[in-house]
């Protein structure tokens, strides 16, 4: 070992390169990967997703369909009401999969069908104007009530959606509200545009 010139002592060699960790048959091999963060609050992000989105998405289809030529068919209405709600469901359960895929014993795992049954708050927010439309189907009221009852419902939902999202945030009642009326504005703006395109 060289000795230090500045006083006599022995230089320091290189510094140890750090353990390995060992593998499943005792040889070592590279730097543990660092464990993957749990994502605690991902199913209430889920849910406030799944119930404001559904809420819009049932909205503006049941405003669409309700404003077509020809003769009222809210079971028609219904029908497809639920078709898109779980079209939606599906497509974003699946594309969540996709971008939080695992990789376990070297193969990519996506999760894909626990992922797309987690999207139920979305067929959940849509249920109310599929029931609504069933009922003016079955002959208990008209197809334009139902509409108006279901966009009624659908804001006064994304008025409880935002004041939730907001409180589970932490934030005050205040601006919990203020949240709140930011998503009914959603709600409200569907209702102006089927008001003006009747």
């Amino acid at each position: 070992m060289p000795d230090d010139p500045r006083g006599g002592r022995p230089a320091p060699g290189p510094a140890p390169d750090p353990p390995r960790a060992a593998g499943p048959s005792g040889s070592t091999a590279g730097p543990a990967r660092p464990p993957r963060p749990v994502r605690r609050g991902e199913p209430l992000q889920r849910l406030l997703f799944g119930g404001v989105y559904g809420s819009v998405l049932a909205s503006a289809l049941a405003a669409a369909l309700g404003n077509e030529g020809g003769r009222p068919d809210p079971g028609y209405d219904a029908a497809w009401v639920f078709a898109a709600a779980v079209a939606a469901a599906a497509a974003h359960g699946y594309a969540h999969a996709i971008a939080h895929r695992r990789i376990v014993r070297g193969r990519v795992t996506p999760r894909i069908l626990p992922s797309v049954l987690g999207e139920w708050p979305l067929l959940t927010a849509a249920t109310p104007t599929v029931v609504a439309l069933l009922g003016a189907y079955a002959g208990q009221w008209s197809e334009e009530g139902a509409l108006d009852v279901s966009l009624a419902l659908n804001t006064a939902a994304l008025f409880g959606w935002g004041l939730w999202a907001a409180r589970a945030a932490g934030q005050g009642w205040l601006a919990c509200c203020r949240a709140g009326g930011a998503d009914v504005l959603l709600g409200l703006f569907i209702i102006v545009v089927n008001v003006l395109t009747k």
